[in-house]
C-alpha cells in the first residue's frame, strides 16, 4: 500500500470530523458569526477536495492490483464529502426564523449528521475491510517477490552449474587432443624402434655374411 495515499487519507479523516464538528456549531448560530463559521467550512471543503484529488493521482499511478483497492475507498470518501457538501450547503441557505431553526436542528438537521456519522462509521469499516484486503494483496506481492529472488537464485545456481560442465568439457577435450598427439608420438616412435630393428638386424647379417667370408678365403 502506498504511504503516501495513507498519509493523504488521514489528513481527510481528521479534517472530515473536523468539518462535522464545524457543521454542528455552524447549525446554532446566525449572523455574522454563521457567516465567518460558513467561510470556514468551506475553506476546509476545498482543503478536502484537495485532498481527494490528490489520492485519486496518488491511486491511479500505483500498479492496477493496488489501484483498484484504492480507488474503491476514494469512493468512499467522496461519498462522505458530498454529503458534507450538502449540510454546508444547506446550513449557509438557512435564512430561517429561530423556531423554525431550532426545529430543524432538532428535526432535519439532527437526521443529516446522525446519517453522516453512520455513513462515516460504514467508511471506517470498509476501510478497515479495504486495508485487510490491502495487507493480504502485499503478502502476496512479498511471497511473489520470494518467489521470484527463489527462482533467480535457482537459475544463477544452474548458469554456474552450466559453466562449470563447460569448463569440464572443455578440459576433457584438451585432455584428448594430449593423448591423441601423445598416441601419434608414439606411433612414430614405434615406426623408428622397427625401421632401427630392421636396420641393426640387415647390419648384422652382413657382417656375419662378411665374418664367414673372410673365413673362407682364409681357411682355403
Amino acid at each position: 500500500m502506498s504511504e503516501v495515499f495513507e498519509g493523504y487519507e488521514r489528513q481527510y479523516c481528521e479534517l472530515s470530523a473536523n468539518i462535522s464538528r464545524k457543521c454542528t456549531a455552524a447549525a446554532a448560530l446566525d449572523g455574522e458569526q454563521k457567516k465567518q463559521k460558513v467561510s470556514e467550512l468551506r475553506s476546509g471543503l476545498e482543503d478536502a477536495e484537495s485532498l481527494i484529488r490528490k489520492m485519486d493521482l496518488e491511486a491511479r499511478s500505483l500498479p492496477p492490483n493496488v489501484k483498484a483497492v484504492l480507488l474503491a475507498k476514494l469512493r468512499e470518501y467522496k461519498s462522505d464529502l458530498n454529503n458534507l457538501k450538502s449540510e454546508v450547503k444547506r446550513i449557509a441557505s438557512g435564512n430561517l426564523n429561530p423556531a423554525a431553526r431550532d426545529e430543524l436542528l432538532e428535526s432535519g438537521m439532527a437526521d443529516a449528521l446522525t446519517a453522516s456519522a453512520d455513513q462515516r462509521g460504514r467508511l471506517m469499516k470498509n476501510t478497515e475491510r479495504l486495508n485487510q484486503t490491502g495487507d493480504r494483496i502485499k503478502d502476496s506481492r512479498r511471497t511473489m517477490v520470494e518467489t521470484e529472488e527463489l527462482g533467480v537464485s535457482i537459475l544463477q545456481d544452474l548458469h554456474q552449474q552450466r559453466q562449470s560442465l563447460l569448463h569440464a568439457h572443455n578440459n576433457i577435450h584438451a585432455v584428448d587432443d594430449n593423448i591423441g598427439k601423445s598416441k601419434k608420438v608414439l606411433v612414430n616412435m614405434t615406426r623408428r624402434m622397427n625401421r632401427n630393428k630392421w636396420i641393426i638386424g640387415l647390419i648384422i647379417a652382413v657382417l656375419v655374411v662378411a665374418i664367414i667370408l673372410i673365413l673362407y678365403f682364409k681357411l682355403k
